[in-house]
């Protein structure tokens, strides 16, 4: 075992070099979490005497390439999805341009790892969905000034901004499962843009900026720049995903792919347009907004609709 011992400790030094490094660019905090896996994994394959030699190193190199592969993913979160696009702008990556971006057919997300963004008794203010013409994309979280806002996954901070008839401060943060997650109304950040947090790490103070009417998070799912309803992923009662893997499917407008996306236990609702049908009138029927029905159906708001024309008007849940 005295090569293997040799081995392990090559490793961790290398491991220690590595954190030096990224310790500079303010990555201390990831690279010191594998560094604890792997301490971890090392110690239960030394202490199994019955381990070989050789499997004892097959053993080691999967633990190094496993450790490698999670800090790259948490360094380029998603970037088999997002490509290169890593706007610190807006909330949408693709709101201002999508030329090039090729949106998949379907995408698998992981969401086992979440952990509530607020950790005193949970109650929801505000449900996702329409209110007062206006589509909210999120949901409300009660929680009081000052309280700590922790981030759902782990992930990287791409943006880290203020939207006074907005968000407030706010944070947007990419997963390497491909969501975007977002924290509303802040009244302080603890992290910077291009901060590498682990799920559960403290990320922010609750507070009441922007277009708030009093001290709550608003909190936002988001795939590929779509607003998801966080309920349909979260069981936010008992703080756990409705399930851990769940499948994206695109949703097709004029035959061409979108950025619309309806997980697998979900399916479209669609409205046959019938004489003295208008937008506003399908949008209160549907419990939706004019804005929402445009984006679905790639329309304009002056869109003039046919008869017999179909709409999709939303997604429902199975």
């Amino acid at each position: 075992m005295t090569k293997v011992k040799t081995h392990v400790r090559l490793l961790t030094a290398y491991c220690l070099v590595i954190f030096s490094v990224f310790k500079v660019e303010g990555q201390e905090k990831e690279v010191q979490f594998h560094v604890n896996a792997l301490d971890e994994h090392v110690s239960v394959i030394m202490a199994d005497r019955g381990v070989t030699r050789s499997v004892a190193l097959e053993k080691i190199a999967e633990i190094e390439n496993l450790l490698l592969r999670e800090s790259e993913e948490l360094l380029f979160p998603a970037d088999e999805l997002y490509g290169s696009n890593w706007d610190t702008r807006w909330v949408d990556p693709f709101q201002v341009d999508t030329t090039g971006v090729s949106f998949p057919d379907s995408c698998r997300i992981d969401c086992s790892s979440f952990i509530l963004p607020i950790k005193n008794t949970l109650k929801i203010t505000s449900a996702y969905g329409p209110r007062r013409r206006r589509m909210h994309r999120g949901i409300d979280l009660k929680l009081q000034i000052g309280d700590t806002v922790y981030a759902a996954f782990s992930g990287k901070v791409r943006i880290r901004n203020t939207e006074r008839r907005g968000y407030g401060k706010y944070i947007v943060i990419r997963h390497p499962n491909g969501l975007e997650t977002i924290y509303g109304h802040l009244s302080d950040w603890m992290v910077e843009v291009n901060d590498v947090v682990h799920a559960g790490d403290p990320i922010a103070l609750g507070g009441n900026t922007g277009r708030s009417t009093g001290s709550h998070l608003h909190f936002e799912t988001r795939f590929l720049g779509q607003a998801l309803d966080p309920a349909e992923i979260i069981d936010f009662e008992n703080g756990v995903p409705h399930q851990d893997l769940f499948v994206f499917h695109n949703i097709k407008i004029n035959g061409r792919s979108s950025n619309i996306y309806t997980s697998s236990k979900n399916h479209v609702v669609y409205h046959r347009v019938k004489s003295g049908d208008t937008l506003g009138v399908i949008a209160r029927r549907y419990g939706t907004t004019v804005d929402e029905l445009c984006r679905l159906n790639g329309l304009k708001s002056t869109s003039t609709l046919r008869i017999g024309q179909s709409l999709r008007c939303g997604i429902r849940r199975s």
